[in-house]
Parts: C-alpha cells; sequence; structure tokens
C-alpha cells in the first residue's frame, strides 16, 4: 500500500511540475516577443507565422480611409509588350539579296534559265574540263595554256595576208618612219601655216600604210599622242580659217529675206560649234602648249569680227530696201502704204534687228557702224509703229 501510494505521488508530482513547467516556458516566450527578443534580423528568412492561440482573438490590420471627397489614385496599368514579328517566309533569306521589282514591273522566274539556254545556243556551251590529278588542265590540250594560245595566234598572223602586208610595211618604210618620227618630236611652232603644211606632208605618207596604227606600233616610242595632237590643232585651225575666208567674200544681195534666212543659219552653226570649243579651249591649249604647239586663238576673234560685218551688211541691205518699198507704195496708193505692206516691212526690220542682236551677243560687241545701224534700224521701227 505505501509503495503504491509512493509511486502514485511521484506519477502525479511529476505531471504537476512538468506542467508547471510548460507554463513557465510559455510565459517567458510571451515576454521575449514582448520586448522584441525573438524578432528576427533584418536580412535573415522568417518562417510562417505562429498559429494563433485556441480561443485568442485576431486583430485585422487598421485599413487607411481616404479623405471624404477626393479622388481615389488611380491602378497602376501594366505595360503592354508588342507582340513578336510573325516569323519570315519559306525562302525569305534569298529573297533579300535580290532587287526588288517596284512599281508595275515583276520579276521572272524564267529570265534566268532563258538566258542561259540562249547562251549556250548562241555562244556554245561553257563545259570546264575535270582535272584528272591536282594540276589543273587548260583548254587547248598543252599545259602551257597561255603561251599555247599566243603562239597559236602568231602563226596565224604570220599566214595572214594583211599582217604579212603589215610586216612588209613596216619593213619598207622603216628608215621614213623613224625619220619622221624624229620630226614629230622636234616639231615646236606657233605658225599655224607651217603646222598645216607639216600635218599634210605627214598625211601624205601614212596614207600609204596598210594599216598605220599597226605599222607605226612597230617602231618602238613613236609619239603617236603628238602626232594626234598635230592633227587636232591643224584640222581646228583649218576649220575656223575656212570660215573666215567664208565670211570674208559672203555675198550680200537682195532679196532681204532670204539674206538674212541664210545668214542666220550659218551663224547657228558657227556659235554651236565655237562655243562647244570655249568650253574646253583652256584644256586643249594647255595640251597643244605641252606639245611644243602655241596655238593661234586671234583667228576665233577674227571670225566674231568678221560676223558683226556681214551682220552689218545686212541691217544696211534692210534699211535700203524699206526706205525704197516705203517711197514706191506711197506713190502707187497715192500717197497712203497698206496695212499690210507696211506690217511686212516692219517684220522684215524687226528680223534683221534680231539677227544683229545675237551676233552682238556671240562678237561681245559692236563696232562704230554696226552701232550705228543698230540705231537707225530700231528708229525706223519705232517710228512706223508710233504713226500707227
Amino acid at each position: 500500500m505505501i509503495k503504491a501510494a509512493k509511486e502514485s505521488f511521484n506519477v502525479m508530482n511529476g505531471e504537476e511540475l512538468e506542467e508547471g513547467y510548460s507554463a513557465k516556458s510559455r510565459e517567458k516566450c510571451d515576454r521575449s516577443s514582448e520586448i522584441g527578443i525573438l524578432d528576427p534580423p533584418a536580412g535573415l528568412a522568417v518562417g510562417p507565422p505562429a498559429l494563433p492561440l485556441k480561443g485568442a482573438v485576431v486583430q485585422s490590420a487598421p485599413q487607411i480611409m481616404a479623405p471624404k471627397g477626393s479622388v481615389p489614385p488611380p491602378m497602376p496599368q501594366k505595360k503592354q509588350v508588342a507582340p513578336p514579328p510573325p516569323p519570315p517566309p519559306l525562302g525569305a533569306g534569298k529573297l533579300f539579296n535580290q532587287k526588288r521589282a517596284t512599281g508595275k514591273l515583276k520579276r521572272s522566274s524564267q529570265m534566268g534559265n532563258l538566258f542561259r539556254d540562249l547562251k549556250t545556243k548562241m555562244e556554245g556551251s561553257s563545259l570546264q574540263v575535270k582535272p584528272s590529278s591536282r594540276t589543273k588542265k587548260q583548254l587547248g590540250g598543252s599545259a602551257g595554256g597561255k603561251e599555247g594560245l599566243a603562239a597559236s595566234l602568231a602563226e596565224l598572223t604570220k599566214r595572214s595576208p594583211y599582217f604579212q602586208q603589215i610586216e612588209e610595211d613596216a619593213q619598207k618604210h622603216a628608215k621614213t618612219i623613224l625619220a619622221l618620227k624624229i620630226a614629230i618630236n622636234s616639231l615646236q611652232t606657233k605658225d599655224m601655216i607651217k603646222l598645216i603644211k607639216f600635218r599634210e606632208n605627214v598625211e601624205a605618207f601614212l596614207e600609204n600604210l596598210t594599216d598605220e596604227s599597226q605599222v607605226l606600233a612597230k617602231f618602238q616610242d613613236f609619239p603617236t599622242k603628238k602626232l594626234e595632237t598635230i592633227r587636232t590643232a591643224a584640222a581646228l585651225y583649218s576649220k575656223s580659217n575656212l570660215i573666215v575666208s567664208n565670211l570674208k567674200k559672203w555675198e550680200v544681195k537682195p532679196p532681204t529675206g532670204q539674206l538674212l534666212h541664210k545668214f542666220d543659219c550659218y551663224f547657228s552653226k558657227v556659235k554651236e560649234e565655237l562655243d562647244a570649243f570655249e568650253r574646253i579651249k583652256d584644256e586643249e591649249s594647255r595640251k597643244f602648249k605641252s606639245h611644243g604647239i602655241d596655238f593661234d586663238f586671234n583667228i576665233f576673234t577674227m571670225i566674231k569680227e568678221l560676223m558683226v560685218d556681214v551682220s552689218s551688211s545686212c541691217m544696211e541691205l534692210a534699211l535700203k530696201e524699206w526706205r525704197e518699198t516705203k517711197g514706191s507704195m506711197v506713190n502707187k496708193n497715192n500717197g497712203c502704204q497698206t496695212d499690210i505692206q507696211t506690217k511686212g516691212n516692219i517684220q522684215l526690220l524687226w528680223k534683221a534687228f534680231q539677227l544683229a542682236f545675237r551676233v552682238y551677243s556671240f562678237a561681245g560687241g559692236h563696232d562704230d557702224r554696226a552701232d550705228k545701224l543698230a540705231k537707225e534700224l530700231a528708229n525706223e521701227i519705232l517710228c512706223d509703229s508710233s504713226n500707227q
């Protein structure tokens, strides 16, 4: 009995002790949580919140109320992300390397094949010889390639009568060509007449050759460029001299209408040619001087002066015909001239003045005679117009 009572006492005592320890530890935890001893340091992961004790009242967080009458702040909107572009169609990579057709033009899928077929038909197939080893074989069957082709061409050249004649010319005229080479290199002149005669002598010899360029090419360092410059300078002066000759002997005769038309056409042609040369005059002058030719550009001044002279003669004839016609018409019509006749004659005077003005602009001025005639012509037109 006593033993059983002791064991019962011990068990009960142990349970009380255990309950006392549990109550003390809960009390200690509550105090620690109140003073913040058990709060985890910043940066450390915090476990899930402890569940509330049974029967405890859970308080919700206080809600902040907006003041009355205020507008609630807008909710932040999510940024809209553009959808990704669709994948390129099959074969799009090849299309980027082709030029796009614009407007109504469209590319044809058959043009390439047609071109290759036609090229094969017209020019033959361009099949390549497959090498049997690492060394590529050349067309023609010889390892020499270009050397073999050159030898074949040389052989054909020797057999050609045309090239045989070139060889004969080179051997036959060797002394003359060498002398011509020295004469061209040593030419230094400002006498255009001498230059023209020199060119005529050279052309008289060169025209006997079968092929001038082929024959002269067989003589080393032949002055081909200087020869061409001599030809250019001589031809330019010869043509300019011909214009001077034509203007000097220009026939001024009635009727005035035909004279004005003829001279107007010739003047327009010469003006176009001289204007074209004026654009390259400096360049040509430097080229002439570099080859020892001091070209006489005064001939262009002479052409302009002669143009003014012929223009003055045209104005003079127009005034003469106008005054004669005006007087005869007044006598026939009892002191009156018809409007049709007057307008026709005025138009003729006006054409003469227009041509004179164009020549004046081209030449850059008038001489005393031309200036006087132009004023008389203008006065006749103005006076007759004021009387109408």
